[in-house]
């Protein structure tokens, strides 16, 4: 049995496919990177794998438990499953170290000064321990995103969804979150991200899974998907990223 497992997962609206029948597994420890054009389904897949889109049919199991469809505690699920936007969504009313330790507090039933100091610590770790007082709007984009990152490592998911967490940032900004994710996944934590930083998903994945017009159309470890892919189609979008340098 799988860490995650997505059966035959669809998601429509209306009458526009937008998910046709994604199957994939997902081994705890793993870090795993959805590649594909925009438009090829890799944010609505994340999406719905923490249940912000209600898939249309199929199954997501987490350690067995089905966590799709009707009647789904969305608390429980989203205790074990963490997510990070591309919009740092941090409370512009709250310090920082209370915007980590808010959801400790109020779903996980901490109290407030353990929440607290254990904010301090995850921020400290990731050098923005001088930052715990400052506000969202203080901070520069990188480190609000981040604080984005921590507060949702203060929930101790089992896993964590990145949809694009680099993609509004100025290019000397990238480095200081990718290096975050770094970290995350020498330490073991589950993983599934969506990025343009090709290279740096060649350095940190296990799996690559490259996703065209809702569809896994190839999968495998990054040396393949990379250096030896299988399909015309990822060839084709792989090629002006080699061209540019970018991997």
């Amino acid at each position: 049995m799988a860490f995650i497992e997505i059966e035959d997962l669809r998601k429509s609206y209306n009458q526009f496919e937008v998910l046709k029948g994604i199957n994939l597994n997902i081994e705890k420890h793993q870090v795993v990177t959805l590649i594909g054009a925009s438009g090829s389904g890799k944010s609505t897949l994340l999406r719905c794998l923490n249940a912000l889109e209600p898939i249309s049919s199929g199954k997501v199991k987490i350690e067995g438990d089905v966590v799709s469809g009707p009647g789904v505690d969305l608390n429980k699920l989203r205790r074990k499953v963490g997510m990070v936007f591309q919009s740092y969504n941090l409370f512009p009313n709250l310090t920082v170290e209370e915007n980590i330790a808010v959801g400790p507090i109020k779903l996980l039933g901490e109290k407030k000064a353990d929440s607290i100091a254990r904010a301090r610590q995850l921020l400290e770790r990731v050098n923005l321990g001088h930052r715990a007082s400052y506000y969202p709007d203080q901070l520069s984009g990188g480190q609000q995103q981040r604080v984005a990152i921590v507060r949702a490592i203060a929930m101790r998911p089992k896993a964590l969804l990145l949809d694009e967490i680099t993609s509004a940032l100025d290019p000397e900004l990238v480095a200081e979150v990718l290096n975050i994710v770094r970290e995350l996944a020498h330490d073991g934590m589950t993983m599934i991200l969506t990025t343009h930083e090709m290279q740096f998903a060649k350095e940190v994945s296990n799996l690559v899974v490259f996703l065209e017009q809702g569809k896994i159309l190839e999968a495998g470890p990054p040396s393949q998907i990379f250096e030896n892919p299988q399909q015309e189609r990822t060839r084709e979008f792989l090629k002006p990223i080699i061209e540019a340098g970018r991997l």
